[in-house]
């Protein structure tokens, strides 16, 4: 199964591909869309969703998966989000990928065992669970290699088992 992670943005847009083959993880690729900010946000989210449409057809993903959007003060970044994350789905909904959303403390429980996992915390343990042999710059990128093994650790949670009745 391959997931395609997404921390939405569109300053920065979190981008990871991790695929679970015979029991293991791997990560297949990680980045940041970065956008600058004197464009306008039209060609800001054009760009995000150019990326994102070039990954689904190179690493042809099973599922995407999202973090939920987390309100903050500033509103006007929140409504811009939000538009991101729609596109997001949209351009999922294209190529016919299912989307799973999770909340930030649903991600830090899955791969920190706690809620209130710091960032730093979260990473230490994608480090011990992923084989990441690059540099990653930004939290963004962090969050959605994290987002991606949150719905790994879901779907091993929620998939029947079958039973050996030999």
């Amino acid at each position: 199964m391959k997931i395609l992670g997404i921390d939405p943005g569109y300053g920065r847009c979190g981008i990871a591909v991790v695929e679970k083959e015979n029991g293991r993880e791997t990560l297949l690729h990680s980045a940041c869309i970065e956008t600058s900010a004197k464009k306008e946000f039209p060609e800001r989210l054009a760009k995000v969703i150019k990326e994102c449409s070039l990954l689904i057809k190179k690493h042809r993903p099973d599922v995407m998966a999202l973090e939920k959007l987390f309100f903050t003060k500033n509103q006007k970044t929140a409504m811009r989000v939000a538009e991101v994350r729609g596109a997001i789905i949209s351009e999922a909904t294209k190529h016919s990928l299912p989307v799973h959303e999770y909340t930030p403390n649903e991600i830090k429980s899955a791969v920190a065992s706690s809620g209130n996992a710091s960032k730093q915390q979260v990473a230490a343990m994608l480090k011990l669970l992923l084989k990441i042999e690059k540099e990653v710059k930004y939290d963004d990128e962090w969050d959605a290699i994290a987002v991606a093994m949150t719905h790994l650790a879901v779907d091993r949670a929620t998939t029947p088992r079958t039973k050996n009745l030999t």
